[in-house]
Parts: C-alpha cells; structure tokens; sequence
C-alpha cells in the first residue's frame, strides 16, 4: 500500500512540475523532471519510508543517519543546487557553483511543486518562500543562486504565478539581468 501511495504521490508531484515547466517553455525538463525517483535505489527507499506529509527521504535519514535515495537524487538531477557542487582545484575545498538559469527555473517549479503536494489545500503562493527562509539552504548554495532564488520565490509569494511565470519565461530564460545586476543592488538579500 505504501508502494502505491508513494508511486501517486512522486507522480502528481512530477506532473505539478511537468505543468509549470511547459508554462515558462520548459518542455524537455518538464518531461524528464525527476525520472530517477522510479529508479529502484530511490523507489524502495522512497515506498519504505512513505508517509504522504513530507518528502521520505527526511524519514530515512533520522532513520539511518543519511539518505541513500536522496543521495541519488542529488547527483542524477541538475535542479538540485547540490548537484552543482565541486572541487575548486586552488582551494581543493568542495564547493558550489552557480545555477544554469534553466536549472534555477526548474527548481522554483519543484519547491513549488512539492509545496503543492505536501500541504495540499493549504498551499499558497509563498509556501515556498517560507520553506526556503526557515532552511539552512541559503548558506549551503552558490550566493548568486542563493539570491536569484529568493528574488523569484518573493515574487511567486508577492505577485502570484501568472506575473512570475511570465517573468521566467520572458526575462530569466531569455538571460535578461536581475534587476540588481542592472541597478547595482539586490532587492532581496538571504536572512542569516
């Protein structure tokens, strides 16, 4: 049974995504956004851990200390700021490297996404917002990635989705500046 609940649940999510993606022109990432979740590695894991209010790989890992599915996860799929991690060969220290703007877009439509399918009704546009302010996220990602992020989930949260989608698509996809990048200023700056 869980198999089943947690098979509707990672494809509404993917449909969610797939939905916003071909709205900003998106339409390959739409297509393929998240394919490894039904890969064995993180279905098993997935379906084990399932719970329906939030993202099972949270369960597994104060389960086991660490989560193999998200692991997976990370490294197989480009609109994760961890996958954008490396090796800078001066410093010889892991770090993280900005967003292709592509990338950036899909990962506003998952956190919008996942927002959608876990809190169900009580979604609103700056669900997402929330969720990013209250995490650790902002320290751990590139401070470009970091700041273009906030910047598009505080319009999603302040303007609502027709003006934001149009936005993606018009200006962030087309590689227009931010608006800092062109004033000189960031209009949104990460809370520590």
């Amino acid at each position: 049974m869980k198999a089943w609940q947690h098979f509707k649940t990672i494809t509404k999510h993917r449909w969610l995504v797939c939905c916003g993606c071909f709205r900003v022109g998106l339409y390959w990432q739409g297509l393929t956004h998240d394919l490894s979740k039904y890969s064995l590695t993180e279905f098993r894991e997935g379906a084990k851990y399932y719970q329906g209010t939030r993202s099972p790989n949270a369960a597994e890992r104060e389960d086991k200390g660490y989560s193999e599915a998200w692991m997976h996860h990370k490294g197989r799929n480009r609109h994760h700021y961890e996958y954008w991690t490396d090796m800078n060969r001066q410093t010889r220290n892991y770090e993280s490297i900005s967003m292709p703007r592509k990338y950036l877009v899909e990962m506003v439509m998952d956190r919008r996404a996942a927002c959608m399918t876990y809190q169900g009704a009580a979604y609103r546009d700056d669900s997402a917002l929330i969720y990013f302010d209250r995490s650790r996220e902002k320290e751990l990602m590139h401070p470009k990635t970091s700041r273009e992020l906030g910047y598009i989930l505080t319009m999603l949260a302040e303007k609502g989705e027709a003006e934001t989608f149009r936005y993606l698509k018009e200006s962030v996809l087309t590689g227009e500046p931010f608006p800092w990048e062109r004033q000189g200023e960031c209009p949104w700056t990460p809370s520590k």
